[in-house]
């Protein structure tokens, strides 16, 4: 028979934490009782052809054992706890590697059927595993074993074979054949709930704090104060923040970044040569003279359509879009967002008078230039403003730049007067080249690049 501690605990005392614990006692209770001497099942020395097969016993007499024993009526009921109790490696068949219970004539609790240093697969290829990762210590691991299998010679032939049986039967539990489940795997939910146990509900198990208490397996659990009104509240906020987080997954973002890089790549000096060129480089003067004359490049026209940030970032493009809202009678929120984006960068004493005066032009009742903003920013740029800050229209601010963002930028994109100052860069830079090529053929000079 099995060990009855073989199995259930080891020497340092690491698995009488585990939540198996539990089971592993009650099944070495079961066994405990196999091996009673008068009640239990007869464990005997079978004789076979010019061998012996020590301290056996047949699956038959399991299944009849706890039928008996056990009060259990259905036979296919006895063979299932059976086959759950010999895959723990309480008791294992002989010539096989699979641990379940069969109810017939196989011997169980003795030597393999097969000679001693044959290998099945699996363990060849968990061998062949061990020797690569642990190369360099192989030879003094080969002496370690080398010198226990002397000493283990040393012992009666019988209690050998019981031994080695045992041994088998304890990698079998250990390390299964594959495809076989194996049961000393902890079950995480299981051992968080042990290290954490004031976090499990009393009421599980439907029993009461006393009775619960005289129960060895489990530790009073301490009284825990439900949460306050005022905690659920920071709950419930925190949660609401959480949902309004932006989570996107790593493929997604990567597929952004490679999108914005290949937009932005005839932008970047590194892999595209600026247009005009960079005139603390070469001695071309003619990004001077553009940025006195403001007129923007192609280049520059078509990056404002990659979003409302490139416009409003860009002092020509702010001007160009400026120019189409007044065409169209709706300039007040370009001018609000600006007007507010100047209050942060004037001298803290200019501030308020500043505030007053931008209030009074597109907040206040009757405002000359009133904008559309709603009700909750309305509300908390009025109490910002009776006392003024650098940040007091923020609320406002920020709304106004998603109208604009929604509403105005996307007119702009889609009027003409974008359309054409696109069409006139493209022109110009036309332009530009054949008066090179007339000018190269003129002096006999070579065309740029």
């Amino acid at each position: 028979m099995a060990q009855t501690n073989s199995y259930g605990q080891s020497s340092n005392g690491v698995a009488d934490e585990s939540p198996n614990m539990l089971v592993y006692r009650k099944m070495e209770d079961v066994i405990g009782h196999m091996q009673d001497e008068k009640n239990g099942i007869p464990v005997r020395t079978v004789k076979s052809f010019l061998s012996k097969i020590p301290s056996v016993f047949s699956g038959s007499d399991i299944v009849q054992w706890m039928i008996k024993n056990l009060n259990i009526e259905d036979q296919v009921e006895a063979l299932h706890l059976g086959t759950l109790m010999a895959a723990h490696g309480y008791f294992f068949p002989i010539s096989d590697h699979v641990l379940t219970l069969k109810d017939d004539g196989t011997f169980y609790r003795t030597m393999q059927n097969k000679a001693r240093l044959e290998l099945a697969d699996y363990e060849a290829e968990s061998l062949a595993r061990l020797q690569r990762a642990f190369a360099r210590k192989w030879e003094f691991i080969f002496m370690q074993a080398e010198a226990q299998a002397k000493v283990d010679k040393k012992r009666d032939k019988i209690e050998r074979k019981i031994l080695d049986s045992q041994e088998r039967a304890f990698w079998d539990v250990h390390r299964p054949v594959p495809g076989c489940v194996n049961t000393t795997e902890a079950d995480i939910k299981k051992s968080s709930r042990m290290k954490q146990p004031h976090k499990t509900r009393k009421s599980v198990y439907g029993l009461q704090n006393d009775v619960r208490s005289h129960s060895p397996t489990h530790t009073p659990v301490p009284e825990v104060k439900g949460p306050t009104e005022e905690e659920i509240r920071d709950q419930i906020q925190h949660w609401q923040a959480q949902l309004d987080r932006h989570r996107l997954k790593m493929s997604k973002v990567a597929e952004s970044l490679l999108s914005y890089t290949e937009q932005y790549m005839e932008y970047d000096p590194f892999f595209t040569s600026p247009e005009p060129s960079n005139p603390w480089i070469s001695d071309d003067t003619a990004v001077w003279e553009l940025e006195t004359s403001k007129e923007p490049g192609q280049q520059r026209v078509k990056r404002w359509g990659f979003g409302i940030n490139e416009v409003l970032k860009d002092p020509v493009g702010r001007d160009q879009f400026l120019k189409f809202l007044e065409s169209e009678f709706s300039s007040e929120n370009l001018r609000f967002w600006l007007a507010v984006q100047e209050v942060k960068k004037r001298p803290i004493r200019e501030v308020p008078t500043r505030v007053q005066e931008i209030w009074q032009e597109f907040l206040a009742p009757g405002a000359p230039s009133a904008i559309n903003v709603d009700s909750k920013s309305y509300d908390k740029t009025t109490q910002n403003v009776k006392d003024p800050g650098r940040y007091a229209f923020e609320d406002a601010q920020e709304h106004i730049y998603k109208l604009m963002k929604s509403d105005s930028y996307s007119r702009f994109l889609r009027s003409n007067f974008y359309q054409e100052l696109l069409q006139a860069k493209k022109k110009v830079k036309d332009w530009l080249r054949r008066l090179d090529v007339d000018v190269c053929l003129w002096s006999g000079a070579s065309l740029p690049h």
